[in-house]
């Protein structure tokens, strides 16, 4: 039944009552369990809690009062988003019994949209990973290739549309944890402005970078999904009060005249050959639908990776410092002798070794004598890098890039390397640094494995961003290919 739905088109069958949102959720719980062995998207199947919101919707549909155009769909979250009496783990054993007492906000607005939650998607541990093999619960595998990696860190949540056990998911993208998955899975995968979605309940990664968002099928239900968790949020004092559009609207219209930046930085040694040439014929096709290429140059990009891997570790590690074994989570095995033993014990048992890198790199830029060093003269960097995209979008509207430098990597090929892990996000880290949204859409193929483009566009201009992504999928068929497990 889902793989011949969209969101749009489920929702639409809901309302013209050809089926039932329990025949929808019925559907999407036997996707994920079948699954699941094989790609292990799903840290927890909330088989119970899907039934009960699908019966309640069944009731709604049933009286005419569907609350709105997700109502009744199954949808998924990402493990580091806290859901109420549903457990919330964040891919690590230090929460491995954790249940949250509150929704976060994200959660609670899809919640009240009527969502049917089918269950929580793994993640490289407390989202710190490229490839969702850092997680304490086992590697997301792609479903493209069961060898390969489903990008991480929101792996899980790509791997579940992508294998079709959920209609939309949610996750979060702090240095391309959407948009690599997207990519790597074939699927459309949001970035949203900082600040443009709350990040009030969703475990802290690093604060002033941390962003949530879709994946879905298509432009079009990603669309769909931000006009439903989208806007400013007294729990969080990072959104602010910027008009939420109708996103849906703003998806028509011709893209004759739009001027597209192809930045020099992004196709460069290193960008596999094929995949450029996949990309560069998307842009191609934007020519033909009435587009403007113009060449730009973003040249303080090649500083992106270096200190994002300064800023993020530096916030990850003050923001870890909370998980302690004591409020709740963790409890150490053996005898605890007095309080620092407890902290140590429990992390040491609690964190895995990619965290416990990040936790350290972090510790050492912040501690007396290197902040100034290291932390301050990185976030000048950071500036400089938003000033790049500044200038760059006064001449144009968009600019495109490729998401990664190659299609989906085999599982372990760079897990022991961090250096190689961390290069596969130097294309979608600059946007990072700069706060602005990103969009990824599948573009084509190499050897079988998907290849995403990235559409990068001014703060707050997801609106823009859906339009120009949602007349490419109009023109182009890449988002109606499905592997088949």
């Amino acid at each position: 039944m889902l793989e011949n739905l969209t969101l749009k088109t489920a929702s639409e069958g809901l309302r013209n009552k050809k089926f039932k949102p329990s025949d929808l959720a019925k559907d999407a719980l036997e996707r994920a369990k079948k699954s699941n062995g094989e790609i292990n998207a799903y840290i927890t199947i909330a088989e119970e809690t899907a039934l009960k919101a699908a019966a309640e919707a069944d009731q709604r549909q049933e009286k005419g009062e569907l609350r709105g155009i997700l109502d009744g769909i199954p949808g998924a979250l990402k493990d580091i988003i806290n859901t109420k009496g549903v457990l919330s783990t964040s891919a690590s054993k230090i929460l491995s019994n954790f249940v949250p007492p509150y929704n976060a906000t994200v959660a609670e607005k899809l919640l009240e949209a009527g969502l049917v939650l089918t269950g929580k998607t793994n993640t490289d541990e407390f989202a710190c990973g490229g490839s969702t093999e850092y997680s304490a619960y086992g590697v997301t595998r792609n479903p493209w290739d069961k060898e390969r990696v489903a990008g991480g860190s929101s792996g899980g949540s790509a791997a579940v549309v992508a294998s079709q056990s959920a209609l939309y998911a949610i996750g979060t993208d702090t240095g391309g944890s959407i948009r690599l998955p997207a990519s790597f899975c074939g699927v459309s995968g949001l970035k949203v402005t900082y600040g443009r979605v709350s990040r009030s309940g969703v475990t802290a990664m690093a604060s002033s970078l941390d962003t949530i968002g879709p994946f879905a099928k298509t432009v079009e239900d990603l669309a769909l999904v931000l006009s439903t968790i989208a806007g400013a949020d007294t729990k969080d004092s990072t959104t602010p009060k910027v008009a939420v559009p109708d996103y849906i609207a703003g998806l028509g219209g011709d893209l004759k005249g739009l001027k597209i930046g192809v930045p020099k930085e992004y196709f460069v040694e290193g960008l596999d050959p094929e995949v450029e040439k996949i990309v560069r014929a998307a842009m191609a096709e934007y020519e033909k639908l009435g587009a403007k290429l113009v060449p730009i140059s973003l040249p303080y990009t090649k500083y992106a990776v270096a200190i994002y891997y300064i800023i993020m570790p530096a916030e990850l590690s003050a923001n870890l410092a909370r998980y302690d074994g004591i409020r709740y989570g963790l409890k150490p095995e053996g005898e605890v002798n007095e309080i620092l033993d407890q902290y140590y014990k429990t992390r040491d048992q609690g964190f895995g070794q990619e965290v416990k890198r990040r936790i350290l790199t972090g510790t050492y830029v912040l501690s007396a004598g290197y902040f100034d060093a290291y932390y301050r003269k990185a976030m000048k960097v950071r500036t400089l890098i938003k000033e790049d995209f500044e200038k760059a979008f006064e001449e144009v509207d968009v600019i495109m890039t490729p998401v990664s430098p190659g299609v989906a990597f085999k599982v372990g090929e760079k897990s022991n390397d961090p250096l190689a892990m961390y290069l596969e996000d130097a294309f979608t880290i600059p946007a990072s640094m700069a706060g602005i949204p990103g969009l990824s859409i599948p573009c084509g193929f190499k050897g079988g494995l998907p290849v995403g483009l990235q559409i990068l566009a001014p703060q707050f201009a997801e609106e823009l961003l859906l339009k120009v992504g949602h007349q490419y999928q109009l023109a182009t068929d890449w988002h109606t290919k499905f592997p088949q497990l």
